[in-house]
Parts: C-alpha cells; structure tokens; sequence
C-alpha cells in the first residue's frame, strides 16, 4: 500500500537542490537588469493564478519596496469575459505559472503584449505558451512536479522573483546562506510534529502574516484546504483587524507567519488582541515575539527578511503536508483537483 504524501514530501525536500540550480544561474537575469530604463517602465501588472498568485504577492511587495514603482494583480476575465481594450505604453507584465498553459493566462498575456506591454514570464515549461510569447522567459528548474500541491514550484517562483529585483536594484545576493538554511530546513525531521499533534481540524484555523510575510499565509492556507480539506483562511493581519477578528472564539487555532528580522511591531496590535480571545497560538518562523505557551515551527536565519521569508516557505509546506496525513488524506492527489488547471 502506498505510504500517503511521499510525492509532495520528496519534492518539497527537493528545494535546496533546485534553490541551487536557479542561483547557478543567476548570469542570466542580466539579460533585463536594465528593462526598467530602457523600456521606460512607469507600472508593473503581475498575471498569475493560484499558489502562484501568492508569488506573485510576494514579487509585488518586493518591487514596491526595494524600487517604488506602482504594481498591480491582472484581472484575467477583464479580457477573456468582458474583451476589455488594454493600455499597456510603458508597463511591464510579469506571467508567474507552473504549467504555462492556462488559457486565460495566455489570452491575457497575448493581449498585453499587444497592447505595447513588455511580458516576462516565469514557469517550469520553457516550451509553454506563456514563456514562447514573452519577451523573457525565466525558467523554475524545478523538473516535473507531480503532487496536485505545488511546493518545489512554488519555492522556485520567490527566489526568482527575489533574483528578478536584485538585478533591477544592484543588491548582493547571499546565495551561499539561503541554500544552507533551505538545506537545514530540509533535513529538520521533528520540524512542525508538535504543531500537527496540536492542531484540531475541527476547529477554526487562521493563517496571518503582513509584509513579506502576507504571502507564505495565503500560501499556508492554500495548501492546507488542497490537501486536508477543510477551509483556512489566509490574511494580512491588518485585513484580519478590519472585520475578520469578530469571528475569533477561544476555540480558534491562528498560525502566524513572522520570518526572521520581521519588524518587531508589524504584528503587534493583531497578537495582543487576538490574545484577548484565543489561546491557541502557532507561529512559523523565527520571528515575531511568541508567548511561553505558544507552539513554534521554527524557520530560517538568513541575514534579512526577505530571504528568511523565500526559505520558510517550506515549513508551511512540510505542516500542510503531515497535517493531511495525520487527518488520512493524500496530498499528492487530492480528489477534485489536476495539476494543471485549464481555467479560461
């Protein structure tokens, strides 16, 4: 009988390795270091579904405050539904896909080109459609990707992104440091066992982040509904003050994503009240200012934020998986869902 999730737990394990093949060849990222002047870039859209709509959070926070340029999240349908006419002068759209194949993607993408945006794209398939359209194509390197739920992909999306504004800002890159921790992070055996032992799935679950951090929550969500099925909100803590926190009861289980070098006080309104009301409190990461009772999965210890948040998204990833194992599911192959989704 097949031992549940060893698919989607070899590939998240498989991270280092591919974090290494893309830092190999971080040369070829010199090929747009200097896009943004020279196609007078004044806007950014980035085009993406899915778990990598959440890289594309990540991207989006990462050029809004490393350069400070405007960016934006596509609305495919705007095109595929409503054929709206594209303005696209001096905007640069940035497709972030594992397949490469979902139809709305590409319409969407054919359509900006034509409208006069420079497309780049980002997926596992140099031979897809997104990356054959595109101006630039960078590829994961991640090698098939056969669980439903998307891990190694995933990972890959944030460092390239990563890669991507490096090159437009000059910054250093640590690469020696990130494949340590990914490495470390990956051989951690007992790494979330306290966390899933804990965790209750018939109660209420609540992922939180804010900043870099927002992604890897929706992220851990995602994850969590793919494989254990059961429905997780992600949110910025923020978002979650505005509203979301009346449902909180005693009962409610909240993971709070806080990487590494996070500002101290990012998160500090959010935890203090949730406190008020819940005891049952996860943190992922090494961040953030955790009580004596609260559960910690403990994540990365690269130099900054950014690079701690790329790296802990496999803690997320490895307490989706055994969380669902735990529970009797298979993450490799969740019923209702196909690797490639074909939305249009």
């Amino acid at each position: 009988m097949k031992q549940l999730g060893t698919i989607m737990s070899s590939e998240i394990a498989e991270t280092p390795a591919v974090l290494s093949k893309i830092l190999d060849e971080m040369s070829a990222f010199e090929s747009v270091k200097d896009i943004l002047t020279t196609e007078k870039i004044q806007a950014v859209m980035i085009l993406a579904r899915g778990t990598s709509d959440n890289a594309a959070h990540y991207l989006k926070y990462l050029i809004e405050t490393q350069i400070g340029l405007p960016v934006g999240l596509t609305s495919p349908s705007s095109v595929t539904i409503y054929n709206a006419e594209l303005k696209y002068d001096n905007t640069l759209i940035i497709a972030i896909s594992q397949s490469g194949q979902s139809p709305d993607l590409v319409h969407f993408a054919t359509a900006a080109r034509k409208a006069n945006g420079y497309l780049i794209a980002i997926t596992n398939d140099a031979t897809s459609p997104l990356a054959t359209i595109a101006h630039h194509h960078f590829p994961l390197l991640a090698g098939p990707e056969l669980a439903v739920a998307a891990t190694k992909s995933y990972n890959a999306q944030l460092l390239i992104s990563y890669l991507l504004v490096a090159a437009w800002t000059g910054k250093s890159v640590n690469a020696t440091q990130i494949i340590s921790e990914a490495t470390r992070i990956a051989a951690t055996s007992n790494l979330v066992s306290d966390a899933v032992s804990t965790t209750d799935r018939n109660h209420e679950i609540v992922i939180l982040g804010r900043g870099f951090a927002y992604p890897n929550a929706r992220e851990a969500a995602l994850k969590i509904q793919e494989t254990s099925k059961i429905s997780v909100q992600g949110l910025s803590t923020a978002d979650y003050l505005h509203g979301p926190i009346s449902a909180l009861t005693d009962e409610t289980q909240v993971i709070i994503v806080a990487p590494k070098h996070m500002p101290a006080d990012s998160i500090l309104e959010a935890t203090t009240k949730i406190r008020k009301t819940s005891h049952r409190i996860f943190w992922i990461g090494n961040g953030g200012n955790p009580g004596a009772s609260d559960i910690v999965m403990a994540g990365s210890n690269c130099d900054d934020e950014i690079t701690s948040t790329l790296v802990d998204a496999m803690v997320l990833q490895r307490f989706a998986l055994e969380l669902a194992v735990a529970s009797g599911f298979d993450p490799d192959a969740p019923v209702g869902l196909s690797k490639v989704t074909l939305t249009h």
